[in-house]
């Protein structure tokens, strides 16, 4: 299903913790798109970091490897701070690169921004997998507007005090947007149940 979701958009983001702890491939692996039966990378959504100071190390990642593969698309990282020669040098000779954003009053990089950068390079749809930090300022009051929906998968496994938190900041009052999801569906896959939904301020056809 996750892979399905991924082929569906023009990019799959995450923030620099969850690029450094997991080192994702960030790539649609299903039979039939591109680098997976047939030629070309149709299907395949440009992985996006989010990376404001600088962190990440793209060398030896497993997103640049299926990059250089051509099972993949090379990422685009957006960040505050000016790359290392060296590091631009790696992303764009698999046809990656650096989207340079100014920062906002907080420090951090907006999300309207980042919107905004993406799509005036022709992304469309976002699909956003993590980590924490990354969905609860998205799904914050402020930023909500820019969800279309959300899908929760719940998995009969505990995660403990370590595990990832996504609890959004909620406004005060019955409008607040986050407090709960509507035109809810739930199925069945295996041991996993998915939940997907709409913000209470959107609108649906």
């Amino acid at each position: 299903m996750t892979h399905y979701l991924r082929s569906l958009h023009d990019a799959i983001l995450v923030g620099v913790g969850t690029a450094i702890a997991d080192n994702p491939s960030l790539n649609c692996r299903i039979e039939g798109v591109g680098g997976y039966g047939v030629e070309g990378l149709d299907g395949q959504p440009r992985p996006v970091v989010v990376d404001p100071d600088g962190r990440w190390d793209v060398r030896g990642t497993k997103v640049l490897e299926l990059a250089c593969k051509g099972k993949g698309r090379a990422p685009w990282v957006i960040t505050a701070r000016t790359p290392r020669t060296e590091m631009v040098k790696v992303l764009e000779e698999c046809g990656g690169g650096f989207i340079i954003l100014e920062r906002d009053a907080n420090g951090g990089i907006g999300w309207q921004r980042i919107m905004m950068a993406l799509g005036e390079k022709g992304i469309s749809s976002v699909m956003i997998e993590g980590g924490g930090k990354v969905i609860n300022t998205l799904l914050a009051t402020e930023n909500s507007h820019l969800v279309d929906s959300v899908i929760i998968t719940i998995a009969p496994t505990w995660l403990g005090r370590g595990g990832v938190v996504v609890s959004p900041k909620r406004a005060n009052g019955p409008a607040c947007p986050v407090a709960r999801l509507n035109t809810t569906t739930w199925h069945q896959l295996g041991d996993d149940v998915v939940l997907g939904g709409f913000l209470n301020t959107q609108k649906k056809s």
